[in-house]
């Protein structure tokens, strides 16, 4: 009987042998278990400097890879910057379907990512990313459970032995199946290699950093090979890059600027379930990478639309057009926007007007075929269907801290403030290659503020591209900076010219009255601007310090509580809207504004006198009295917080409450000597 319920159970369950359980004939078979998935994307990493062909660089790590699976001879970015290129490999899209177009831009909540999805199908997912492009404020961390960005203290990158070491600890510990990325960083500039390498790679660091990389991928791979065996689940892999460098070529020393092969041009390895060992020279997409995970962990079938990279038939089937765009000059200056396209060996590059190369017999592209070239109807339609972004829409977030702002200048990355004036005859970007080196210098001093050295790159810029209006605001900014008014309006003036329903020109107008003595001409113009774009973050704040200098303090307060919906507040804003809520007796608000400041800097924090008072006014006299005591003696309000500590010693009946009361009086000054006498509780 025992055995029958058992047999039954059984029956319920699965497929038995147990008697009286349907059977085919033939022994059931459990679905292979879903591989573990490794990606790692290389940063500024050419296609040329890193594989078996790669000349002057020893990289046996990705070698012994590419001797595994399919390596692409043929692959290309999306884009030639970070984050553009990543949001593509995580969503599948190109930046014309994501929106991200530039570095420091936001991925939409709306896009649906690979994390995500495995997350959701029993994946465990953990990313370990080196620089600050891909911090998880800009949107990539969505679906992992563990996203590590954590950088050395004062730096905006880690080396890929730092960040190999953090995932190798996570590694010893993850469970199966396990979606793991892994971004190195090593090979953008500066070009600084390791001292094991950096003599031998003297004359070539950038090689340098690629050798040094090398070695932590080998660390990696190793080690996720053995977490693979021990968890008993197949292993797949894939190695790309995000964009390459431009060492020179074609003018420029690095990238994010134009779409030749050597910032397009990438290296691309597929290691997996049924991928056997091949060279694959049909262009491909990097943002295949998503279609490949997906199809790996069971969760889309390979087929022609989606293309999966791990070996369906659908390679032999007949390619695709792969595109990629570099829209920085354009949203930044108003150059010509650039779009590429990629069919066979043919190559195109839409910028104004059509270059066309055949990239097998000429990948230096030295020999432009011209717009008289035979292209395929396939190539033309792509180029001419590939959405071209908004300035406006696509501008520069307002909402990044300086910090952010001083981080991403550090790494050369610096977008235009203001959306740029478009014209059908805009210069292309391949024939302004003279003035990238002047344009990224000009970028990172003004952000650090360093208007005195700016100016001439400023003025060197506008002799060259007249209509450029970023340089023009940043112009004007800089001399309104210095206190060289006249200059300063001037500059306002060409501008106007340049734009003249340009609202960043009224904007900026208004911030240099703002910080003068003419400061009441500010007034007009930024309550237009507030009421015309309430998010416009700079307006906004000069309108509270404009409220703040006309006494209009709740209105000053309600502007600064704003500033904070729009941005993350630093602890001198909180200070400062805890000291006007203070002096509106808003104690609630003021206390929450102090304390939230003190959260941000913590010994470091100077306003516990206010705190103190704050505190003591709401009856917290506990939380006075702590406050009160971390007022130092060399604090310049320390008689006050002597005398506010004595008040709060008195209403909690304290044993010393005599002794100090006697001990603010010694110490009192001229304000709280009167505060003192007259004072009841000391009576």
């Amino acid at each position: 009987m025992i055995a029958v319920r058992i047999c039954l159970l059984a029956s319920l369950l699965a497929v038995s042998a147990c008697g009286g359980a349907p059977s085919s004939g033939t022994p059931s078979t459990a679905p292979p278990a879903r591989p573990s998935i490794l990606l790692v994307t290389l940063d500024t990493t050419r296609a040329d400097a890193i594989g078996p062909e790669a000349r002057g660089v020893d990289t046996p790590a990705f070698n012994a890879l590419a001797a595994r699976g399919r390596r692409f001879r043929q692959a290309y970015t999306t884009a030639p910057e970070t984050l553009p290129s990543h949001s593509s490999m995580m969503t599948g899209l190109y930046p014309g379907g994501h929106g991200v177009h530039e570095n420091a831009r936001h991925l939409a909540d709306t896009h649906p990512v690979v994390a995500a999805r495995l997350k959701d199908a029993g994946y465990r997912t953990a990313a370990f990313v080196s620089s600050f492009i891909l911090a998880r404020r800009f949107g990539l961390a969505r679906g992992f459970d563990v996203y590590d960005d954590t950088l050395p203290a004062g730096q905006v990158e880690r080396s890929s032995r730092a960040t190999t070491d953090q995932a190798l600890a996570y590694l010893g510990q993850a469970s199966a199946p396990l979606f793991l990325w892994v971004h190195y960083f090593d090979p953008h500039t500066p070009y600084a290699p390791d001292a094991a390498v950096a003599a031998q790679y003297a004359k070539t660091p950038y090689l340098g950093e690629i050798a040094a990389m090398d070695e932590q991928l080998g660390r990696l791979v190793q080690a996720f090979d053995a977490h693979t065996g021990r968890q008993g689940t197949p292993s797949a892999i894939i190695i790309t890059s995000d964009h390459g460098e431009g060492l020179g070529d074609h003018g420029e020393p690095q990238h994010g600027n134009l779409l030749y092969q050597s910032t397009m041009h990438v290296p691309l390895v597929v290691v997996g379930p049924a991928t056997a060992a091949a060279v694959v020279d049909e262009p491909v997409s990097t943002r295949r990478v998503f279609h490949t995970i997906l199809e790996w962990a069971g969760l889309e079938p390979a087929d022609r639309s989606r293309r999966s990279l791990g070996g369906g038939a659908s390679l032999a089937e007949g390619g695709e057009v792969v595109l990629g765009e570099a829209m920085k000059p354009f949203l930044g200056y108003g150059w010509q926007p650039q779009i590429m396209a990629v069919e066979g060996r043919q190559k195109a590059i839409l910028a104004g007007k059509t270059e066309v190369y055949d990239v097998i017999a000429d990948p230096a592209e030295e020999k432009n075929l011209g717009a008289g070239a035979n292209l395929s109807p396939a190539l033309r339609k792509a180029l001419d269907d590939y959405p071209v972004p908004s300035p406006e829409a696509a501008r520069a977030p307002e909402n990044l801290s300086d910090e952010a702002r001083r981080n991403l200048a550090s790494l050369g990355y610096v977008s235009a403030s203001t959306p740029p004036v478009v014209r059908t005859d805009a210069p292309r970007p391949a024939d302004m290659v003279a003035l990238f080196d002047t344009l990224e210098k000009a970028s990172g001093l003004f952000v650090q503020e360093r208007y005195a050295q700016v100016i001439p790159l400023l003025e060197k810029i506008l002799t060259a591209d007249p209509y450029n209006l970023d340089a023009e605001l940043r112009l004007a900014t800089a001399y309104s900076s210095l206190g060289q008014n006249a200059k300063a309006l001037a500059a306002f003036k060409r501008a106007a010219t340049i734009a003249p329903r340009s609202p960043d020109v009224r904007t900026y107008l208004a911030l240099h009255y703002a910080r003068g003595k003419d400061w009441h001409q500010a007034v007009p113009l930024l309550e237009r601007i507030v009421a015309e774009t309430p998010e416009r973050l700079p307006a906004v704040e000069a309108l509270a310090v404009v409220r703040e200098r006309q006494g209009r303090i709740e209105e000053a307060i309600a502007l600064r509580q704003k500033i904070a919906t729009l941005r993350a507040p630093t602890a001198a804003d909180l200070v400062r809207l805890g000291q006007l809520a203070m002096q509106a007796q808003q104690t609630t608000l003021a206390i929450e504004s102090f304390e939230g400041a003190r959260s941000k800097v913590g010994p470091g924090f100077t306003h516990d006198v206010e705190l103190g008072v704050l505190y003591l006014s709401a009856r917290r006299f506990t939380d006075a009295r702590t406050a009160l005591d971390r007022v130092p003696p060399s604090h310049p309000e320390y008689p006050m917080a002597l005398f506010k500590r004595a008040q709060v010693s008195v209403l909690l009946k304290e044993p010393d409450s005599a002794a100090r009361i006697a001990r603010a009086r010694q110490h009192a000054d001229g304000t709280t000597r009167e505060l003192i006498a007259r004072e009841r509780l000391f009576q």
